[in-house]
């Protein structure tokens, strides 16, 4: 393995993949320790993407809030929770991970979420795992049973390929429209990030660390 790879391997305040929290998870992800790293990393994904409900409302941006350990705990979370426990866990199995920071043209969301963020241009993060020497993006945010009830596909990962661009819904072509990279980070910069956010989302965060209440589930069929 590159040296340089080396730094996205670490355990860090957010990705503390030391803890007892990520490695129970880990290993309830991975039946086969002896399976290669695609088949972990594609394993973790989809732990992460249907093991953890996606939500927005009321989560936890506090800095303990924000690690790993904490995430598992919760069992739910947006792309920011997911993401920080999906390089987590890569890290946990040796596989080198980074967190991406990004602003998309979000498509599953509820009238009454665009309205708290502002439009429908989100923050949003995702991950880039090292396999196979070279880096690969992945997405394990959007849960398959919410994105049945927004009338869309699931975004699928087999560790070859990136994972990034989300179908709008069943077949029409369209998909996730990104607008900026922000950049590749080695641990969550969590200052920056909210002060991101609530330049962005200023709406979003009723308290010091919280984001807004309700949820997003509920708002699925509503008008």
């Amino acid at each position: 393995m590159e040296s340089s790879v080396e730094p996205w391997l670490r355990a860090t305040e957010f990705l503390d993949h030391d803890s007892s929290q990520v490695h129970g998870f880990v290993r309830a992800a991975i039946s086969d320790k002896h399976s290669t790293p695609v088949d972990k990393a594609v394993a973790l994904y989809y732990a992460v993407r249907d093991g953890l409900f996606y939500e927005v409302y009321a989560t936890d941006m506090s800095r303990v809030g924000l690690q790993a350990s904490t995430i598992v705990e919760s069992g739910q979370g947006f792309c920011v929770q997911k993401s920080i426990l999906y390089a987590a866990c890569l890290r946990a199995v040796g596989i080198p991970s980074k967190l991406v920071v990004t602003e998309v043209r979000n498509h599953l969301a509820s009238d009454r979420l665009r309205r708290m963020v502002g439009g429908e241009v989100f923050v949003h993060m995702l991950n880039s795992a090292y396999l196979n020497g070279r880096w690969v993006r992945a997405t394990p945010v959007f849960n398959e049973m919410l994105c049945r009830l927004y009338g869309m596909d699931s975004l699928e990962f087999d560790g070859v390929h990136d994972s990034m661009h989300h179908p709008f819904d069943d077949g029409n072509g369209r998909s996730m429209e990104f607008i900026r990279e922000h950049g590749e980070f080695d641990d969550l910069p969590y200052d920056w990030l909210l002060e991101l956010m609530r330049h962005k989302h200023p709406a979003m965060f009723a308290g010091a660390s919280t984001a807004g209440s309700g949820s997003l589930m509920d708002e699925a069929n509503s008008p």
